[in-house]
């Protein structure tokens, strides 16, 4: 599959009204998230986990997955695939379906794909219409200091293989000019690491200043990771981050995709790729992968849906330098998966907390073997209840995408209810 010119999609999202029948699953497939206090489905009290590759183990490089649960029950999964990631021309967004009540997956099938560039890490939602709306990056010149970000939109995905896509188009970003804050941020961070700094740091440290006074640096280069969050007002935040800098911001919407426009940066140097859980309180709370030398995962906060962010902290949960993700449960718990070492990917933990993040009192492992590498998970919630995480699956045979079903039950337990 290759894409054709975007004249072909000749709709724009908020011109594309789903069917009747479409509009019927958005209604009984969505409307969960929203459901009042005391309505969620009742939870499990045993526990309950499954798992399976999502397809067999094999040598080209699968990676980056999201998954959304699709009005009629069925789970849609993408990654990217190909013989590596930036430099690699061949690389392409892949997809696969698990109809609900299935024990197997589909064929691989091709989501988006643009020749002769490698179009990388991927996140999905379905939005307040029952569209789907697939996010990736293109790299343009083999760097991620060169990546767009481009959305494909689907009323017509129910069906299976690929969805048919009714819109296309790249995300483009004008933030302010952050150049000034950021340096001195950056000289802070200098002074208390000074005597941790290698020479090769310090080269990519100047590179960072030069680039920071460029407005083509600073407008280029954001990606997706992990999924959107959509606000009780209808707003949609997109959490897209710079390799360029290490930093984050959010790719925000106020007219259901139409337009987007810049939030003011996550500035840490090392906080990237974010996910974003909402407190009862309105405030938002982003944790992001850290990638510097502080070894824990990085975490800031937003009192004015998502506009401004807090300075960047870093919390107590360790973090080698990876992917995580979380997400809101219906009864108000957060759940987030992350890989909790200090070094390495080979230990994939899921935690819980009742009390909004502030602490996270069960952890349970997906994975924690002495080699493979268990990473980039995607976590949502089903409007059964039960909890999907989808990972990339990396060990000496082969590189799949893993999906686990889960319940909070089974979190509960800890470890040491045994193994999976």
């Amino acid at each position: 599959m290759t894409d054709g010119p975007l004249s072909r999609l000749a709709v724009r999202p908020g011109g594309v009204f789903p069917s009747t029948v479409y509009l019927a699953y958005s209604v009984a497939g969505i409307l969960y998230v929203f459901l009042a206090p005391g309505s969620y489905p009742a939870e499990d009290s045993e526990p309950f986990y499954r798992a399976e590759l999502i397809f067999p183990l094999e040598e080209k490089h699968n990676h980056a997955p999201a998954i959304v649960e699709c009005p009629n029950g069925n789970l849609l999964v993408s990654w990217y695939r190909g013989s590596g990631e930036r430099r690699a021309d061949d690389v392409a967004v892949y997809g696969a379906r698990k109809q609900k009540g299935s024990a197997t997956w589909s064929k691989p099938f091709v989501m988006a794909d643009r020749p002769g560039f490698p179009d990388c890490n991927t996140a999905m939602m379905i939005d307040r219409r029952g569209r789907l709306w697939l996010f990736w990056p293109t790299v343009v010149a083999n760097s991620w200091e060169s990546c767009l970000t481009n959305y494909r939109v689907s009323d017509d995905y129910l069906r299976p293989g690929p969805p048919r896509w009714s819109w296309q188009d790249v995300i483009l970003l004008k933030p302010g000019d952050f150049s000034e804050r950021a340096l001195a941020l950056l000289d802070e961070m200098v002074k208390r690491y000074e005597g941790k700094l290698t020479r090769r740091d310090r080269e990519e440290l100047a590179l960072i200043r030069k680039r920071l006074k460029s407005k083509l640096y600073r407008r280029l280069g954001w990606q997706p990771r992990c999924k959107p969050t959509i606000l009780p007002s209808g707003r949609i935040l997109l959490p897209l981050y710079s390799d360029t800098f290490s930093i984050s911001i959010m790719a925000i919407s106020d007219d259901g995709g139409r337009t987007w426009y810049a939030s003011e940066p996550l500035i840490g140097f090392g906080n990237i790729q974010p996910t974003v859980l909402r407190r009862s309180d309105g405030t938002l709370v982003a944790y992001m992968r850290e990638n510097g030398p502080r070894d824990r995962i990085r975490v800031a906060e937003s009192h004015d849906d998502g506009l401004t962010w807090s300075p960047v902290s870093e919390t107590s949960l360790p973090n080698p330098g990876s992917g995580l993700d979380g997400v809101r449960l219906a009864n108000g718990n957060w759940v987030l998966v992350y890989n909790d070492t200090t070094s390495g990917r080979n230990s994939l933990a899921i935690s819980l907390s009742d009390d909004e993040g502030r602490s996270w009192r069960w952890t349970r492992h997906l994975e924690r073997h002495p080699s493979g590498r268990y990473h980039y998970p995607a976590v949502i919630q089903g409007a059964d209840g039960r909890i999907h995480v989808v990972y990339s699956y990396h060990v000496s045979a082969g590189k799949s995408i893993k999906h686990v079903e889960l319940n909070e039950a089974w979190i509960r337990a800890g470890d040491s209810a045994g193994q999976q």
